[in-house]
């Protein structure tokens, strides 16, 4: 039935894009008839006239016959496509260890949804050309006239589960199978909000600017992939509501992926009353899915030393690692810009490689924003002294799993030394339910020396998981094979760059 309503679909819009070739037809038709004319050749027809309306009719009907043969072959095309097909292609090509149950019903849960835009395409309007800079704030402007609402009739994704279940991987498998003419965006979720309060600031002056700047991005994107969607800032948790009721009544698609449950979102946090119906919208909008797996796929990567380096006292062992990797380089203090015209110090970098200490980077008020910023510049941070995490440095815990979360977005190195390894250092920040769950201590002693820096937060208690694997891997062979091939391509494709430039 899907293929059949794709061959109406697709042959009504060859039709109605040929008949606006008739003049062009008509015009050809016409001269050919009249050098006939001219040189007395036999007519075809006995009446020039009909011939002139005839002829071009004909033409079309081959080209719609020419068409609709496209179109069948397209549509056979399609139905070999998709996620769930990809990633029986890469299992059997060896590129993936074979997934659990749980992976394959979330493949086809993302396969079904695939299927249903492919079909929807022209009702969702995925394969419209980029809205001009203006078309956001004009569509606020028509909307103060004329209440304007497009819902989609395709329904989002939300896909949570455990870490190291594959859920980002599963995403991007998704979101590459669909077609390059549409308009789609994958972005994380820290960056994605860093664009908005951004467009926010540009709009300051308008009555509703959340309203301009949904209309900007569903401009841009119909199609949202939106990866780790995590809250924990009240400025965010505040907007989130009215900001996704403008972009779903202005017909926006959400795929997201998360650790968290939707009940379980901004769980604890400030004003969360005001963040309740943002989980309502979401539930509408979006098909809730789990992925029930309890294995960390993360954690099945080739382990070795790497660059994580357990030391309490290794002065001096991370510029001598920091040194070795950038060679013949001379390290610089060097500023990095970031958002809304701030500026960020780096104590060292040379040669794509940037040196802190802990307390530089984490210890300061420094955000998502800044470190996005660091590694658009640089692919390898060199931290010296991390610490182990508890009460007296939560804030600095916090600051680590977002900087973790930004590096291996972008697929960066980390060279480090720590107090402990990833799981040490997280030993003593617990969730409420691990909280009620520990044994009572009998001894005065370990209770001043443990209980008394025990944190209980629940969304860190949450987080840690998900940085404790991510720092696993990210020590891998593995992920830093595909850092070395990563530098080698931007390499070679800087020296073709050099070499056409040299040419012009």
């Amino acid at each position: 039935m899907r293929t059949f309503v794709l061959y109406v679909r697709q042959f009504r819009s060859a039709f109605q894009h040929r008949r606006y070739s008739f003049p062009s037809d008509l015009s050809r038709r016409q001269k050919v008839s009249e050098n006939w004319q001219t040189s007395g050749a036999s007519k075809p027809l006995h009446n020039a006239g009909i011939a002139r309306y005839l002829l071009p009719v004909s033409m079309v009907t081959r080209n719609l016959v020419t068409d609709s043969a496209k179109v069948a072959n397209e549509v056979k095309e399609v139905s070999r496509a998709g996620p769930l097909v990809e990633y029986d292609r890469r299992i059997a090509e060896g590129e993936l260890v074979d997934g659990d149950n749980c992976q394959v019903g979330t493949l086809r849960e993302l396969q079904r949804l695939y299927d249903d835009l492919v079909m929807s395409a022209d009702a969702c309007s995925l394969d419209r050309y980029e809205a001009s800079e203006k078309a956001g704030r004009s569509r606020w402007l028509w909307s103060r006239f004329i209440p304007q609402s497009s819902y989609s009739p395709v329904k989002g994704l939300y896909l949570y589960g455990g870490v190291g279940t594959g859920k980002t991987m599963l995403m991007d498998l998704f979101f590459n199978q669909l077609p390059d003419s549409w308009r789609k965006r994958r972005i994380h979720f820290h960056d994605f909000m860093l664009d908005v309060h951004s467009r926010l600031q540009r709009h300051k002056g308008v009555a509703d600017p959340l309203e301009v700047v949904a209309g900007e991005i569903s401009d841009e994107a119909i199609l949202l992939c939106l990866d780790e969607f995590m809250v924990t800032d009240v400025a965010d948790a505040l907007i989130l509501n009215r900001l996704f009721r403008h972009l779903f009544s202005n017909g926006s698609i959400l795929v997201s992926t998360s650790n968290r449950a939707p009940d379980k979102l901004y769980e604890g946090g400030l004003q969360r009353d005001l963040f309740l119906p943002f989980i309502s919208t979401l539930k509408e909008r979006c098909i809730i899915h789990e992925i029930g797996s309890s294995t960390d796929y993360r954690k099945m990567t080739s382990a070795e030393q790497g660059f994580y380096f357990i030391e309490k006292d290794a002065s001096g062992l991370v510029k001598k690692k920091f040194q070795h990797l950038i060679g013949e380089h001379t390290a610089v203090p060097q500023e990095v810009e970031v958002v809304m015209g701030r500026k960020l110090q780096v104590p060292l970098g040379a040669n794509g490689c940037a040196y802190f200490p802990f307390e530089d980077l984490c210890d300061k008020p420094l955000g998502a924003a800044d470190y996005f910023g660091l590694f658009k510049k640089f692919h390898t941070l060199a931290l010296e002294g991390v610490p182990i995490f508890g009460l007296h440095n939560r804030s600095a815990a916090y600051r680590f799993v977002t900087l973790v979360d930004v590096m291996y977005e972008n697929r960066a190195r980390l060279l480090c030394t720590a107090e402990g390894s990833p799981l040490q250092l997280f030993e003593r920040i617990v969730t409420i339910a691990d909280a009620q769950n520990m044994a009572p201590r009998t001894s005065s002693r370990s209770r001043k020396n443990d209980d008394f820096d025990l944190c209980v937060d629940n969304e860190l208690g949450f987080a840690k998981d998900r940085t404790i694997s991510r720092l696993t891997e990210m020590n891998s062979k593995e992920y830093l094979e595909q850092h070395a091939a990563m530098l080698a391509e931007k390499q070679l494709s800087q020296d073709d760059g050099d070499e056409k430039a040299l040419q012009a």
